[in-house]
């Protein structure tokens, strides 16, 4: 109820006695009172301003609340009895509610939400790090499975973080820290991440679900974003002006690139596919994702457990984006894919010349496959 001044020009508290002027008399809830009376039984509800009696407060220290507001916008911590607005609440997998603290004090679970990113733990040397997210599925969405390929890859350090996505049936997204292209290739254990999937009945390539993305960071290209912006939009073009080679290359069909890796459109300069790039407004749904602030992302690339394919993989991008920093636009415009793959040095990019040659994207007589992707 609300309260309000009466009329009347005399009159007494209904709890502490004391006469009242006109100006002094307060009601609510059909009891007379004078101010101090009212400040010290009723409270406002701080959800809905309604004034209630004290004992009618559901609320806490730091917040007075009716009982219809706490029940509609409020509830409780399982754990430490915390009163939590709906919008704080945790839930395990049972929905059990907790806080933030008690949740992952409680509930910790080595399968992080989606929108999961922990502080960056770079590895390597280098001024351009790789970060790669690697789905998984088939073989569940399972708590123990992952705490497997953890304690199977991390030993003592972070190197890998796992996540649930989506757009998985029953699987589970791997995600590297950024790593330096050597550390990639010489000291993340991929073998034993292909492996212990594998081992779980996890399959990458031979789903419809999976993707391999692989993240760059855009100081790389620029220390200002004019710059990161000139040299990405000759990244942007070599993937347009390339793209039947890359897509052979992704082991995508088209359908599946237009739904997860959809690309820009071809025009005839870098710069132009770039201002189409942000014109257009893909999202993150695209063949290069622009949308992150410190990345850019690859998204091309179909899943798989292959370890040789993920080098191999690693090594186009990293080729890519030197062309973009040491070549101008000029030059980029007239590179044939023949040019392109003719400039790889076999020494230092092994994988990627097996890769090409597996898939009929080098200029010398293709090598069978001697295994198949999984």
């Amino acid at each position: 109820m609300s309260e309000k001044t009466t009329n009347a020009e005399v009159t007494f508290c209904e709890h502490c006695g004391r006469e009242l002027t006109v100006d002094e008399v307060c009601e609510f809830d059909g009891v007379t009172m004078c101010r101090e009376c009212l400040d010290d039984r009723t409270v406002v509800c701080e959800c809905c301003g309604d004034r209630i009696w004290n004992e009618n407060d559901y609320g806490d220290d730091s917040i007075c609340l009716c009982e219809s507001c706490r029940d509609e916008n409020y509830t409780r911590c399982y754990h430490c009895d915390t009163l939590l607005n709906n919008d704080d609440v945790y839930y395990d997998d049972d929905d059990t509610p907790y806080c933030y603290h008690c949740y992952h004090d409680c509930c910790s679970s080595p399968i992080h939400d989606y929108a999961y990113k922990p502080e960056p733990v770079f590895y390597g040397d280098s001024d351009r790090f790789f970060g790669v997210e690697l789905e998984i599925d088939g073989g569940g969405k399972d708590k123990d499975n992952a705490d497997t390929i953890l304690d199977a890859v991390n030993g003592s350090s972070e190197l890998i973080y796992i996540k649930s996505d989506g757009s998985l049936n029953e699987g589970l997204e791997i995600v590297t820290h950024p790593m330096s292209l050597d550390f990639h290739k010489n000291k993340m254990p991929w073998i034993a991440v292909a492996d212990e999937a594998l081992r779980l009945d996890y399959l990458s390539h031979k789903t419809s679900t999976c993707g391999l993305h692989i993240h760059v960071n855009r100081t790389t290209f620029g220390q200002t974003r004019e710059a990161q912006d000139d040299c990405v939009s000759r990244v942007l073009y070599f993937v347009e002006h390339h793209w039947e080679e890359l897509l052979k290359f992704s082991r995508r069909t088209e359908s599946q690139m237009n739904r997860w890796a959809a690309r820009y459109g071809y025009k005839d300069s870098p710069r132009e596919v770039m201002d189409n790039a942000k014109k257009k407004g893909i999202g993150r749904y695209a063949c290069v994702n622009l949308t992150n602030y410190n990345t850019i992302e690859f998204r091309m690339f179909r899943g798989t457990l292959k370890v040789n394919t993920i080098i191999a993989t690693l090594e186009l991008v990293n080729i890519v984006c030197d062309m973009a920093v040491k070549f101008s636009d000029d030059e980029i415009s007239k590179l044939s894919w023949t040019d392109f793959v003719l400039s790889i040095p076999e020494s230092e990019y092994p994988e990627l010349i097996m890769y090409l040659k597996e898939r009929r994207l080098y200029v010398n007589e293709p090598i069978e496959d001697e295994s198949e992707e999984v």
